[in-house]
């Protein structure tokens, strides 16, 4: 069983893994998260490439706990996949207020954190390899969403690299990317937290802002 004494820690074990292969291509590595970031930087750093992350926010059934799906910072919606047709179509209907409201300020909560900037423009990403980066995943959702934000752009491949994931995610990843770079895989998956001995993950807010101040060095 793996642990990582930090999340750099983790980014440095997948960026001498990815090094080899994708030094010489042409890379944007993006983060699904603020832990994510993280580990993207040092593989960013490794591959000399551009280093962004897709915000995404949860939608929630208030009081439910249901996680209908997310909405990324171009405002799309993606359903939760492990929802079957039937029940996404069931709360569709059942909930269609409630999930317009939960949507539209999913968006505005984006919009607010990301101000004048914009975290990804889709042209960063065209004709590269694409690496999208997590500290772990345990579920779905960033997933989903990170997919379908990628889909509509022509891209080289779709690679996935994190420190962690569970069974069921990396069965689900198989059929969704190009390539994995998975350091451990977990049946009973304890939290992404647990894995790190420091959890020292910097706040939403100053994760986008240094993020937003990476892409201005690049422009």
């Amino acid at each position: 069983m793996l642990y990582f004494k930090n999340r750099e820690q983790a980014g440095e074990i997948l960026a001498k893994e990815l090094f080899e292969k994708y030094r010489y291509e042409d890379c944007a590595v993006v983060a699904l998260s603020d832990g994510g970031v993280i580990i993207g930087e040092k593989i960013a750093q490794a591959l000399h490439c551009v280093l962004t992350m897709l915000l995404i926010e949860q939608v929630v059934i208030p009081g439910e706990n249901i996680n209908l799906g997310s909405v990324s910072q171009d405002g799309d919606f993606t359903t939760n996949s492990e929802l079957s047709s039937g029940e996404a179509e069931y709360y569709e209907g059942e909930y269609h207020t409630v999930m317009d409201q939960q949507k539209q300020q999913a968006f505005q909560r984006i919009n607010r954190l990301l101000g004048d900037g914009g975290l990804i423009n889709k042209d960063m990403l065209r004709d590269r390899v694409i690496i999208l980066v997590s500290d772990g995943l345990e579920g779905v959702e960033a997933i989903d969403a990170a997919v379908d934000f990628v889909k509509p752009i022509r891209t080289q491949r779709l690679v996935v690299a994190t420190p962690l994931a569970t069974v069921e995610i990396v069965d689900k990843l198989h059929v969704l990317a190009d390539e994995l770079h998975i350091l451990d895989v977990k049946s009973n998956f304890l939290g992404v937290d647990h894995y790190y001995d420091i959890n020292d993950v910097p706040s939403h807010e100053a994760t986008v802002a240094k993020i937003n101040q990476i892409i201005l060095n690049w422009k």
